[in-house]
């Protein structure tokens, strides 16, 4: 069984992801840009985790599989980064404490070493939140 350790989530633009969404949501920019988690190195090691390897993120709301990057800015340990996105909302909280906005930053999710698990598309994500989806 895998190592499970909890971290406080923030997610927020990122440059890389802005240009992949002018190329389109399903487009392979996107989906490098914006499948990541971004993580303190510290915490990667901590778990074991390798670089450019997948991880289960999983907070109240929901899970996502994302590959797990050393962070490219500042992130501090026991904190982590997803760009917003598909990826990030599959797990951001719907709480909005009154400001009609989701909880996109500072909530608890738990992250562990899913090296077996696949990264899903965009569209599968997408679909699959409404039962769209159908494997092949």
């Amino acid at each position: 069984m895998a190592e499970k350790y909890i971290l406080n989530m923030i997610t927020q633009r990122a440059v890389e992801e802005g240009i992949a969404m002018e190329i389109g949501k399903t487009s392979p920019e996107y989906f490098d840009a914006c499948n990541i988690i971004e993580m303190n190195e510290q915490d990667m090691k901590k778990l074991g985790i390798l670089k450019n390897t997948n991880v289960r993120v999983t907070s109240e709301s929901g899970q996502v599989i994302v590959k797990a990057v050393v962070a490219r800015q500042t992130v501090y340990p026991g904190l982590c980064h997803i760009r917003q996105g598909v990826w990030a909302n599959q797990v951001v909280p719907p709480r909005t404490q009154s400001t009609g906005a989701p909880q996109y930053s500072g909530f608890p999710v738990t992250v562990e070493s899913a090296p077996e698990e696949k990264l899903k598309t965009a569209l599968q994500l997408v679909q699959g939140a409404v039962g769209m989806w159908k494997e092949v």
